[in-house]
């Protein structure tokens, strides 16, 4: 096993409760990291043999160009797309951070993480 991660991928989108979030949007972070079988590719030298971090950003850009009330929503279709379009990923975790949230002080950003394992 090994872990691929992407790291940092920014993302312009409208998530949120708040009326005007869903209208002038907001900057995220999203960094994401999974756990696949490295073995075949480091031996294989080949790009369909491993988990394409190509394919992890499209998937991340895709998810996050949804607008949802909630990150956890978010979170939960950027795990799910991954685990359905990609068999060799065991094990995944994301993070969706919302930088500089509304919510009265001065806070860097909000994040939720979350992390989900293939079901057998």
């Amino acid at each position: 096993m090994g872990n691929i991660k992407v790291e940092n991928i920014r993302v312009f989108a409208y998530h949120g409760c708040l009326a005007e979030e869903t209208k002038i949007g907001s900057d995220y972070r999203v960094d994401l990291e999974v756990k696949a079988d490295l073995q075949t590719s480091a031996k294989s030298d080949k790009l369909s043999d491993t988990v394409d971090y190509v394919f992890l950003n499209r998937i991340i850009r895709e998810e996050m160009n949804k607008p949802s009330h909630l990150l956890e929503t978010v979170a939960k279709r950027i795990l799910q797309r991954i685990f359905t379009e990609d068999d060799l990923v065991a094990k995944a975790t994301v993070w969706v951070s919302k930088l500089n949230p509304p919510i009265g002080g001065d806070v860097e950003m909000v994040t939720i993480k979350m992390t989900e394992r293939r079901k057998k």
